[in-house]
């Protein structure tokens, strides 16, 4: 083993690397292109300090921690940008505040709401059909008025 190891060099470590970032372009992640760039890495390092092949499995290892770690942060925030529409999958939460009149009677605690083309299951005090209601807040897929 440890005379079919040393022969590789820093060739190996390129072809790693273009192995890695294929798979990245098969697979698309953006994990395996940090690997295959600490690959490149180890490789330039190789070429440039002739390491022995187990150091520079061990700057491989920590290049590509390294590489997952610093660009973690910005990745994340770049794929997570602020919407200027926070709710637009939860409809429901942009009711809350909003003044709308009752469809059906609330008896029970429990009645129906209409807001545009969706009749809502609504939680309250009990109140006739056709009253002035305030959405208060939201309990799973019921509205809470007032």
């Amino acid at each position: 083993m440890d005379t079919l190891i040393p022969s590789v060099g820093p060739w190996f470590w390129f072809i790693l690397a273009a192995v890695l970032l294929f798979g990245e372009l098969m697979m698309p992640g953006i994990f395996l292109m940090w690997l295959g760039l600490a690959a490149v890495a180890t490789g330039l390092v190789d070429i440039g300090l002739n390491l022995d092949w187990r150091v520079e499995v061990v700057a491989f290892a920590l290049l590509s921690l390294a590489m997952v770690a610093v660009t973690w942060k910005w990745v994340s925030r770049q794929w997570q940008p602020e919407s200027d529409q926070p709710n637009l999958n939860q409809r429901h939460v942009s009711y809350i505040g909003r003044g709308f009149t009752l469809e059906q009677p609330i008896t029970g605690g429990r009645g129906k709401l209409k807001i545009d083309d969706t009749i809502w299951d609504v939680e309250g005090s009990d109140a006739p059909a056709g009253t002035r209601v305030t959405v208060t807040a939201v309990n799973g897929m019921r509205l809470v008025v007032s």
